[in-house]
């Protein structure tokens, strides 16, 4: 995924000290004798490792419990999931966040932009995983200017710690979405807080027609014309979802410096929403847009291979034409204009001398498969996560053949099974108490 897209049939990569240090063609491959460890992996498609550039990883917790309802909507939202939230405890996070990082890590996923509550636990959970991951603190008000207060303050407090802590999670802000639940106020306070230590806001944005009801009726114009004009737009911007955006919209986006989209098709496509991202229209335009599963209540799979399949039909149904969006370009959204979304593109999203280690092993031997001139259109179409072999981040190997080297995927799903079980007593006991209080009273 460089400059100039370049593919090797038949190559090599050498990995030193967490980094590539060394990248060609199969008749330049160095002798095998001065290495460590020898990988031969021929029938197999190396590349980056992917990223997933929109996700909630506690929020397996809520996979199949959202049916019928669009969590693109305020109400869909808040009676599925807000409702049950609010009996997470911090025991919770640390099993589910697991799970979701082997799911990833299984699927080829390397890097993964996250916004939810208790970010200090998914900070943990993400740094015994192994996996890179852009950690938004998710900063919900619904109209309580003291709790948004609050969350500004300890979302302050997570950027300071994790800033000097392991250089894989990398901390950023994460107000859940412009004017509905977080006010003017709080979102210039959140800008100011988030450029002065240099960091990113990660939020959703157009999702359903409240953002732009409220904007529209106090502003008379639309959530991203709104905040534009409130200077949110100076610093780095990676909003998700973004279906209803307006030709001014999408001009926004371009004038901004770091503004960028998060493409989320098949949680678009699952909560019934007739508006759908105008990727064409924003990459004409010149803004970075990347690809992201959401939520897995909203999505329920974290497989990026499979997400960029979807992500081009949709593309192609709202364009009414054949592939406006190609394998390639699907693949780069994928992989680097992932890694620029996130502002990593310096690091990762590649495989270039100097850059970090995060690599993904493809294997395209099985049935599905065949020969062809084309890697992006085989592995898009064709492909799926599940036949990811072999995972690398910083150099360290986190999956070998199909098996996460950390530990067991066994423990780690038995150890969420039981949380999984106990937080959804919890659930059902605080439904259970709230009704006695109505009754009471």
């Amino acid at each position: 995924m460089d400059a100039e897209n370049t593919v090797f049939e038949g190559g090599y990569v050498v990995i030193r000290d967490g980094r590539i240090s060394d990248i060609g063609p199969g008749d330049s491959t160095p002798n095998p004798s001065g290495f460590d460890e020898v990988f031969h992996l021929t029938g197999h498609l190396v590349m980056p490792g992917l990223v997933n550039a929109h996700t909630h990883s506690v929020m397996v917790l809520f996979r199949g419990r959202s049916e019928g309802q669009s969590l693109l909507t305020m109400e869909g939202w808040y009676n599925s999931i807000r409702e049950p939230e609010l009996s997470l405890i911090a025991s919770d996070i640390g099993p589910a966040v697991a799970l979701s990082c082997a799911e990833m890590a299984l699927s080829g996923t390397t890097t993964f932009c996250d916004q939810y509550f208790f970010a200090e636990e998914i900070a943990e959970a993400v740094k015994e995983a192994g996996l890179r991951s852009v950690i938004a603190y998710g900063i919900v008000q619904l109209g309580d200017k003291q709790r948004g207060e609050e969350e500004l303050r300890k979302a302050t407090a997570f950027l300071e710690k994790q800033r000097s802590a392991d250089g894989r999670v990398i901390p950023w802000f994460g107000p859940h979405a412009p004017y509905v639940d977080n006010t003017e106020d709080l979102l210039l306070a959140e800008v100011e807080v988030a450029n002065k230590y240099g960091v990113g806001l990660h939020l959703h944005m157009a999702c359903g027609p409240e953002d732009n009801e409220e904007t529209e009726r106090r502003y008379g114009t639309t959530a991203a014309v709104a905040l534009e004009k409130i200077g949110f737009f100076k610093g780095r911007i990676h909003a998700a979802h973004c279906l209803d955006l307006s030709p001014e919209d999408i001009a926004v986006f371009a004038r901004a410096p770091h503004a960028s989209v998060s493409y989320n098709a098949t949680a678009g496509l699952r909560s019934g929403r007739k508006g759908i991202c105008p990727v064409v229209d924003l990459k004409a335009a010149g803004v970075t847009v990347a690809i992201g599963t959401d939520n897995v209540a909203a999505n329920n799979s974290y497989d990026l291979v499979s997400e960029m399949r979807v992500a081009g039909l949709v593309a192609s149904h709202r364009e009414g034409v054949a592939q406006p969006l190609s394998s390639r370009e699907l693949v780069r959204m994928a992989t680097i204009e992932g890694a620029r979304a996130l502002g990593l593109d310096h690091e990762i999203g590649s495989l270039e001398i100097g850059k970090a280690a995060d690599i993904a092993a493809f294997d395209l031997r099985g049935a599905g498969y065949s020969e062809t001139p084309d890697p992006e259109t085989l592995l898009v179409y064709s492909g799926s996560g599940r036949d990811l072999r072999h995972l690398w981040v910083a150099g360290e190997q986190l999956v070998n053949d199909r098996t996460l080297t950390r530990r067991p995927y066994a423990d780690i799903r038995s150890s969420y099974s039981a949380t999984y079980a106990e937080f959804w007593d919890r659930v059902q006991e605080a439904k259970a108490d709230a009704k006695k209080k109505k009754e009471v009273a």
